[in-house]
């Protein structure tokens, strides 16, 4: 959710002059396409782009159900857009939702909040991206409770990465496409056992990121058993790249299977994807996001050189 507009001071007409809200299960290619550039200029505005992967994927899969919020003008201009994910209406309905920039203080983005609210028909769970305070007193004012903290930590490649040291018997090979896809998923979701997006992947979760323009094999790293080949870890790594500005590599997904705990498999397979994005990748900087509450997680990523930089927050109500 991006920046709408503080609750302070007089309220302007609920959606701008002339502006209307409208409902959809199915946006028409074109509609995409203006949704995304509204994400692209806010987000460049904010600092925080303000969909998750998730959400981009599922807006350019024509298959996917979501229910769609879109305010326009009375020109037909797209300033606002909320994506309410309905697949699992009972744990939660998913929610992002951005104002264009030019459009904010106007009454718009609450609007559309409250389109959400009034549209929804399980509780609500709502990403603000950038922990801008706007955000947080829109959230408080529509009844919303602060629930989960996403911190993005950032390090430069420059400076000094450990020597990736294995445990005995371990090896690290580049990931298989079509090979290695249901073992990978077991480990996943074993790894992530308790997280509520990454524990629940499935194949075609998995699928559709193998046939992004991003993905790269090479920068997909498995450790497995050298004796039996078994899967043990895996450091996945993602290049960022966006025009005008210099890519960024991520640390994108790491998880160690449970059984392999306690070795110092985590860490070796960071620092060998951290040396993969500035040996094999040539970049100079990356990122990761973690749970505030994995402060184990936290203390390995702080050991290694990351340091926060920006912070999301969910926001939940019913």
């Amino acid at each position: 959710m991006s920046s709408p507009e503080p609750t302070s001071g007089s309220a302007p007409d609920p959606t701008g002059p002339g502006d209307r809200i409208a409902r959809t299960d199915r946006l028409t290619p074109a509609e995409v396409t203006d949704v995304l550039a509204l994400a692209l200029t806010a987000g460049d505005t904010d600092g925080a782009d303000p969909f998750d992967e998730h959400v981009l994927l599922r807006l350019r899969d024509p298959q996917a159900s979501a229910t769609h919020l879109t305010a326009r003008t009375g020109d037909g201009r797209l300033i606002g857009y909320a994506h309410l994910d309905t697949t699992a209406p009972a744990e939660g309905i998913g929610v992002e939702l951005v104002v264009h920039p030019a459009h904010r203080r106007r009454g718009s983005g609450r609007a559309l909040a409250r389109a959400v609210v009034a549209t929804a028909t399980g509780p609500l769970r709502a990403w603000a991206h950038g922990d801008h305070p706007s955000a947080a007193a829109l959230a408080v004012d529509l009844g919303f409770s602060r629930a989960r903290v996403l911190w993005q930590l950032r390090r430069p490649l420059t400076a000094a990465i450990p020597e990736p040291v294995l445990p005995d018997g371990v090896r690290l090979r580049a990931f298989r496409p079509g090979a290695d896809d249901e073992s990978w998923l077991a480990v996943n979701n074993a790894a992530f056992a308790q997280h509520p997006e990454q524990g629940r992947w499935t194949l075609d979760d998995l699928r559709v990121r193998i046939a992004e323009p991003w993905f790269d094999p090479a920068g997909f790293l498995l450790a497995v058993d050298a004796g039996t080949g078994r899967l043990l870890g895996f450091h996945w790594t993602k290049v960022h790249e966006r025009p005008g500005s210099a890519p960024m590599g991520e640390v994108y997904v790491l998880g160690v299977d449970p059984s392999a705990h306690r070795g110092g498999l985590g860490r070796a397979l960071t620092a060998a994807g951290l040396a993969h994005l500035r040996d094999g990748r040539g970049l100079d900087r990356v990122m990761l996001y973690v749970d505030e509450s994995n402060s184990g997680a936290v203390a390995l990523y702080e050991r290694l050189g990351f340091a926060r930089w920006s912070a999301h927050v969910n926001y939940q109500l019913g």
